[in-house]
């Protein structure tokens, strides 16, 4: 009988011990923050992108005007412009706010091939849902970006 009780004891001593060292105080991890460096970055491209954005009106009067050669260099050239900084900001957004900068870029190419390929064909309605909907994307991104006061 003593020696069961020996045993038992030290089955104990040794669970106790690995629930003790399992069990240990955790240690407060610090929510990721943006560096100088990083926030200095963004901030620098962001002027690009929201002059892009205040042309919206621009791109739509030439879709309605059926304006397809100018519809085509602006795509081709602010918006597309646009699309590499939003490229360019991406890598310095937080680590979990990149896979969605990602996926907006992504979502905004899209849309953009889709008003060229609606401009190619003359489809003002499809030329004018996409358009919406690439600057919804722009929105979507902007409002990703941190607020530097």
């Amino acid at each position: 009988m003593a020696r069961q009780r020996s045993i038992f004891s030290l089955i104990l001593v040794i669970l106790a011990t690995f629930l003790i060292s399992c069990g240990g105080p955790s240690v407060a991890v610090t929510p990721p923050t943006y560096t100088a460096a990083q926030l200095e970055k963004i901030q620098e491209y962001v002027p690009d992108i929201q002059a892009v954005r205040d042309r919206a009106e621009e791109l739509q009067q030439l879709i309605k005007n059926q304006d397809w050669i100018n519809v085509g260099n602006f795509i081709h050239g602010p918006i597309t412009e646009a699309k590499l900084t939003l490229t360019y900001i991406t890598p310095n957004l937080l680590p979990k706010e990149q896979p969605t900068a990602r996926q907006i870029t992504r979502d905004l190419f899209n849309h953009l091939i889709k008003i060229d390929q609606a401009a190619k064909v003359g489809n003002t309605q499809q030329a004018l849902s996409n358009y919406k909907a690439a600057f919804a994307d722009i929105d979507k991104f902007l409002e990703l970006l941190p607020q530097t006061s």
